[in-house]
């Protein structure tokens, strides 16, 4: 009787082509990103733009796909995983108890309004979660991590990312002119940012415009927000498995288990062992800039699997939407905050 051995030297070998080509996109994003005039994108946005040309102007060839695959699902799940370093209970709590419930307010009534609206707009409900994840937590981030349990198809998750990109960098550039009319203070400025800016990147460039106090407040309060990506997958993927006709579970038994997003146990996990400083900080320090290396490659894959005819299909509702879902959550959170602080 002989054994059946899978070959693993073969099938490492099929994702090397793919994954070459996804970590040059994202070293190129990352220098570009550096560039005057380029440094107001993040790597992640640039990594995609750049993944969009190539897969529509040049064309992919399959020998890519293994690999390109693998960047956009296992990948990224390991990213997701390792963004538990970033946050530490001690961080969460310095908000403050009045911050936290402006924080849980704003992204839980973003979320409900984005995702009714779309669907009262006509959007797919599927973008329209992945447009809702996006606004009311943590930007491209939350959209990848939100398409691996709502199963959308990479064409919606590019399309999210483009639109949260877009309102996020506009927060960036207007928050600091809008706060001369409103002259909130430090803290009230950077709670104002870390609650409604959608990406850190954008959260850390418009809140430090007030002041090293601003830029502080508005990362823990960015990364409080991340916490309830937790809890917001979770509840996704239950609500997965509760729309699949009872009349259809037995067959799509195993798919519907596969909905539970089981690596945000592991960001659990690592949020539990950072807030116990189990990890060395330059440890840290080097692990989540390896970390922004690995969602930049996951970004770049999706960019690379993105058709844009098939956006174009969807057309400007959603747009709309995301327009409609940023100046929701910047006026909400803007009115909680000056009525509880000031």
């Amino acid at each position: 009787m002989e054994l059946s051995i899978p070959n693993f030297k073969n099938t490492t070998a099929d994702l090397i082509p793919g994954l070459l080509l996804t970590s040059a996109l994202a070293l190129l994003a990352t220098n570009l990103q550096k560039l005057p005039g380029v440094n107001i994108f993040s790597p992640l946005i640039l990594a995609v733009l750049l993944g969009v040309s190539i897969r529509n102007i040049v064309g992919v060839r399959s020998v890519y796909k293994p690999g390109v695959t693998f960047a956009l699902k296992k990948i990224l799940r390991l990213a997701v995983i390792l963004l538990g370093l970033k946050l530490s209970f001690v961080q969460v709590f310095s908000v403050g108890s009045t911050g936290l419930a402006i924080v849980l307010v704003t992204l839980v009534s973003a979320f409900v309004f984005t995702s009714w609206f779309g669907t009262y707009l006509g959007v797919d409900r599927k973008l329209a979660q992945l447009i809702a994840a996006g606004t009311s937590i943590c930007g491209a981030s939350a959209v990848l991590a939100t398409n691996g349990v709502v199963k959308g198809t990479d064409e919606d998750a590019a399309y999210a990312v483009t639109i949260v990109t877009l309102f996020g960098t506009l927060s960036m550039l207007l928050y600091p002119l809008l706060d001369l009319i409103f002259q909130t203070s430090p803290r009230e400025f950077g709670l104002w940012c870390g609650v409604s800016i959608h990406d850190v990147a954008q959260v850390i460039a418009a809140a430090s415009q007030k002041g090293k106090e601003s830029g502080e407040i508005a990362t823990i309060s960015k990364l409080s927000r991340v916490m309830f990506l937790i809890p917001m997958l979770l509840g996704l993927g239950t609500l997965s498995i509760n729309q699949v006709p009872k009349s259809k579970r037995p067959r799509q038994e195993k798919a519907t288990k596969l909905s539970i997003p089981w690596f945000v146990f592991g960001f659990i996990a690592l949020v539990i062992l950072n807030s116990y400083s189990v990890f060395p900080p330059a440890l840290k320090e080097i692990i989540t800039q390896g970390n922004q290396f690995l969602l930049t490659i996951s970004l770049g894959a999706m960019g690379l699997e993105t058709n844009i005819s098939k956006m174009q299909e969807t057309g400007f509702k959603p747009l709309f939407l995301g327009a409609a879902s940023w100046l929701f959550i910047s006026g909400l959170s803007l009115g909680l905050i000056t009525i509880f602080y000031q």
